[in-house]
């Protein structure tokens, strides 16, 4: 008798367990997300990026035409359709370090091996569902 209550006692607080650790990591997930975006659209927005980063893809008609890929393509399908669920995704598959090295070298200007090395990234770690919400996202930028 007392081994099935014992029993139910270790079965109900792993089950609570499982749940809040559940809990933590959606929220925790959503709370650095949050984060990370507004810090880095304040980071734009102060130093003047965002018109520089336009001009950049304005005048390269391969960033371009990859951008403008996102215009035609069927939303419904995309695993992300929003700023905030595409930077959720991108923590969860990116580390700290590899967003801020990501950052860093676009910020840097991109020569075509830091093309290549981008693009290297994102393919190994994004399907391509995602590269494509992430077209969609930017081209949804690029043209507000």
């Amino acid at each position: 008798m007392k081994v099935k209550i014992l029993w139910k006692l270790v079965v109900g607080f792993v089950l609570i367990a499982v749940l809040l650790g559940a809990g933590l990591y959606y929220f925790g997930t959503k709370i650095a997300s949050d984060r990370i975006m507004d810090e880095i659209a304040e980071q734009i927005e102060n130093s003047g990026e965002a018109e520089q980063i336009k001009q950049q893809i304005n005048r390269n008609p391969e960033l371009k035409q990859l951008v403008e890929e996102g215009a035609n393509a069927d939303t419904s399908s995309l695993p992300f359709t929003t700023k905030e669920e595409a930077t959720r995704e991108l923590v969860k598959k990116f580390s700290p370090g590899e967003l801020k090295n990501i950052q860093s070298t676009v910020q840097g200007g991109l020569t075509e091996e830091k093309k290549q090395e981008l693009i290297q990234t994102l393919e190994s770690k994004l399907t391509e569902e995602e590269i494509q919400a992430l077209k969609v996202l930017a081209y949804k930028e690029l043209n507000k």
